[in-house]
This record gives structure tokens, C-alpha cells and sequence, in this order.
């Protein structure tokens, strides 16, 4: 089948290569002429695990290309998928939904026989229907169909995601559509894959909830957690006793810093909007976008806490800036919150992450950027964990005291085990767990508090 992919971000790109690999011909179309000319040498401008490789197969095999020129992806294409961005507006909670409906208006222009528009960017509900009425505005003469297709795939495992999904979600209005979109991912057939057809309002539906169930859960641990510090309970343990219910899981219940990324914030608060226009709050998603937005302030407080309640002139080294381990992404980073306030309260900052400075470095400043974790620990007041690279898991502990010039370490993902730390005789602070002081540090801050 020939499909055409609009946009080549994040979801435009993982998908039009992962279609490709299916066996079907993808062109991608983008307005960025240099964009287009890197990815036609199998150059990709994000980091994902995976990507390039399998991009430059589909390249070699002749089944993808990039174009800037939309007649040519769109003209003789069976499927057009929408792939752009929808970023929240600067000044107000509505997806910004402009990037759509243009690529609307151009697919309009330039298809010739039935096609299937399909969303597969992130929308509100309602958008399937307003696409449909842009396209028959510009073309009554044309036979086609309004598809949506939500993505549902983590940065850092998206052709995974893509390849062995949990679900494909498909709403459609006409059987003819349905058809098409069957086709499509016929291959997920050898794995048994669920695909769920639903009405466009359905499944636009399903993607936002989908999203802030999990952000909900994410948020819930987190406020576990602050209980767990005051009574001197474990969250690691809480959250395995109750993910082990299988009416929970035990996924996304990991306390840490906060949500961030392209999706959980912007679809969080795309929902809460939806159900504000609807006359249908939806006060627990408010709730925790709310509580979500303190908590990466809060972050900060725990670090200048962990010093001493006074980080001015201070140095203080910060491992993980990206939202997320296996990506470059900085998007809602809470690095973007947690770092500023430090700097604004005197600490001298000290950076490393294995893919995302050149990105931070354009959204943050004033900061050291290091070529390693020692490097940035050397010298250090503080050592803060922020981001959990697999890098940082098996630091030589007994390397990182010896450099750093207070033996604090600040574990915002609680990947290190408290008897290792209390081993080493480090201050060690992390997320809903016991707070490691060593004997020396503690008589100190008796001393101190007299």
C-alpha cells in the first residue's frame, strides 16, 4: 500500500519508517528543505534508540523517501497520514491544532481518488470532524474518508511500541475506511495484535485519557512518596505491594521528580480544557497537572535541604537533564524547573547527559557542562540525579566521594540502595525513602541546631 506521512517529527518519522518496514512504500513530507535532504541521507534530527538503523534499511530498500513537495507524497497515495505537531498555545490550555488544519487544506488540494485522511497526530475530540469539513469545503468533488489513528509510543522504545504494540486504536466512519486501515497494519496480524475500531470521538478520546490515567499514576506515587519520607515508610516497597493487585500494575508507579515530555503535560491539560468546553471538569486531571507543576519546584527545596538549607556559592552537579532516559528530549524537563531555582539561589551548576545538552544548552544557562559524571562531580557540594541513564546506575561510588567536595548525593529516581550508599558514607537523599546521614555529618548538624 502507498502511504504518505505529513510531517517527520517524532510520531511522523518513527511512523513512516515502521510502515516501511512493514512492506508498505512511505513518502514523508516536510516543509524543512534541510531537513528533508539530511533524513534522504538516513541523518534523523531526534535521538531515538534504533531509528537510524532501521530508517537507513527502509532508504536502501527503496520502500521510503522525503519530499518537500506535498502534491508529490499526497497525489497517488492510498492513506495520508497527519503527523504535526499540536503544542499547547503559550497563553492558554487548547492544543494549538493550526499545523492540522493547514496540512488539511494542502491534502485537500492534491488528492485525486478515495484516500483515507488519517490524524495520527494527538488531538481534542472533535478535530476528525472539523478535518472532514475543511477537506469537503475545499473539495465537495473528492471521495474520501476521516480516520483518527492516536500513536501510543514512549520515546526511547518507539519502534518497539510501533512493532509489538499492546493495541492499535482506529476510529472510522464508514467501512471503506475500516478496510483500508486493516490493510495497513495487517502485519501486526502475526502477533495477535488487538486492533480496536471505534468511532472518531472514541478513540480521539482514548488517546487523552490513556495518557492521564498514566500521569495520574505517575503523580499519585509522588504524593505517596511525600507521606512515605514523614512516617518513615519505603515507597519503593508500596508501590511494588500494590502494583503486584492486577487490578493496578506496577507500571508508571515509580516516585520521582514529576512528568514531563512531548505528551503527559500537554495532554493533560488538553483533556482538562476538553472537559471545561463540554461543561464536564475533569478535576482529577486538574488536580494533577496542578500538583505535577509543584512538585518539580519542591525538587529543588529537597536539594537546598539536603545542603543545609543553603546552596549560595555552591557547587552543584546535576546528572540526567532530559525528561527521560534513551531520549534528547527537553520538553517539560523538570531539569528546566529544578535547575533555575537553584542558580537563582546562588549554586554554581555543573551538567552532564549522555544525549540532550546540545538541546539544553539552548534552554538553559550559565551552566558547566561536563564531559562525564565525574567530571561534573569533582569539586561538588552536591551530586543530583535527575534523569535515570542506565549510565548512572553503577557509578564508582568510592571514585565520586574521593572528587566531590562534600559526599552528598541527591537521588531524585532512587536508583541507588540505601546500604550502598550508607557503605560509602555518603548523605544520601532520595524519593520517599529513608534519608542516609553519616554518623560525622549528623553530629554536625546537632552542633549546628544547638
Amino acid at each position: 500500500m502507498r502511504i504518505a506521512m505529513v510531517g517527520t517529527g517524532y510520531v511522523g518519522l518513527v511512523s513512516g519508517t515502521c510502515f516501511a518496514e512493514f512492506g508498505h512504500t512511505v513518502v514523508c513530507v516536510d516543509k524543512d528543505s534541510e531537513k528533508v535532504e539530511a533524513l534522504k541521507e538516513g541523518k534523523i534530527p531526534i535521538y531515538e534508540p534504533g531509528l537510524e538503523d532501521l530508517l537507513g534499511r527502509q532508504i536502501e530498500a527503496g520502500r521510503i523517501e522525503f519530499t518537500t513537495d506535498i502534491k508529490t507524497a499526497v497525489e497517488s497515495a492510498q492513506a495520508v497520514f497527519i503527523a504535526v505537531g499540536t503544542p499547547s498555545r503559550r497563553y492558554g490550555r487548547d492544543a494549538d491544532l493550526s499545523y492540522v488544519y493547514d496540512a488539511a487544506r494542502e491534502i485537500a488540494r492534491n488528492i485525486s481518488a478515495y484516500t483515507v485522511i488519517v490524524n495520527k497526530s494527538t488531538v481534542p475530540v472533535g478535530t476528525g470532524e472539523e478535518v472532514e469539513r475543511i477537506i469537503r469545503e475545499e473539495r465537495p468533488d473528492v471521495d474520501f474518508d476521516v480516520a483518527s489513528n492516536p500513536e501510543f509510543l514512549r520515546e526511547g522504545a518507539a519502534i518497539e511500541d510501533f512493532m509489538r504494540p499492546d493495541r492499535v486504536v482506529v476510529g472510522v466512519t464508514s467501512q471503506k475506511a475500516q478496510d483500508v486501515m486493516r490493510e495497513i497494519y495487517r502485519p501486526l496480524n502475526l502477533n495477535e495484535t488487538p486492533i480496536l475500531f471505534t468511532s472518531r470521538e472514541t478513540a480521539e478520546v482514548i488517546k487523552y485519557a490513556a495518557n492521564a490515567f498514566l500521569a495520574t499514576k505517575i503523580t499519585f506515587i509522588n504524593e505517596v512518596a511525600d507521606l512515605c519520607e514523614k512516617v518513615g515508610a519505603d515507597v519503593q516497597q508500596v508501590a511494588k505491594g500494590i502494583g503486584l493487585d492486577g487490578r493496578i500494575g506496577g507500571k508508571f508507579l515509580h516516585a520521582g521528580p514529576g512528568y514531563g515530555g512531548s505528551c503527559f503535560p500537554k495532554d493533560t491539560l488538553a483533556l482538562a480544557r476538553a472537559g471545561q468546553k463540554f461543561s464536564a471538569p475533569q478535576r482529577i486531571v486538574e488536580t494533577v497537572v496542578a500538583v505535577n507543576e509543584d512538585r518539580k519546584a519542591k525538587m529543588a527545596d529537597k536539594i537546598i535541604e539536603a545542603v543545609g538549607g543553603n546552596v549560595r556559592g555552591m557547587k552543584i552537579g546535576i546528572l540526567g537533564v532530559s525528561f527521560k532516559p534513551n531520549t534528547d528530549d527537553m520538553r517539560d524537563a523538570p531539569s528546566l524547573t529544578i535547575i533555575p531555582i537553584l542558580q537563582q539561589a546562588g549554586a554554581g551548576i555543573a551538567a552532564y547527559d549522555p544525549e540532550a545538552m546540545n538541546h539544553a544548552k539552548t534552554m538553559i544557562e550559565d551552566v558547566q557542562w561536563g564531559k562525564n559524571p565525574y567530571e561534573v562531580a569533582e569539586d561538588a557540594d552536591a551530586l543530583v540525579i535527575i534523569t535515570e541513564w542506565n549510565e548512572f546506575r553503577a557509578l564508582d561510588l568510592k571514585r565520586l566521594g574521593e572528587s566531590m567536595k562534600s559526599r552528598c548525593i541527591v537521588d531524585l529516581r532512587n536508583i541507588y540502595k540505601i546500604p550502598e550508599m550508607q557503605e560509602n558514607n555518603f548523605h544520601y537523599v532520595s524519593i520517599g525513602r529513608k534519608e542516609v546521614c553519616p554518623e560525622q555529618e549528623v553530629a554536625l548538624k546537632k552542633v549546628s541546631n544547638a
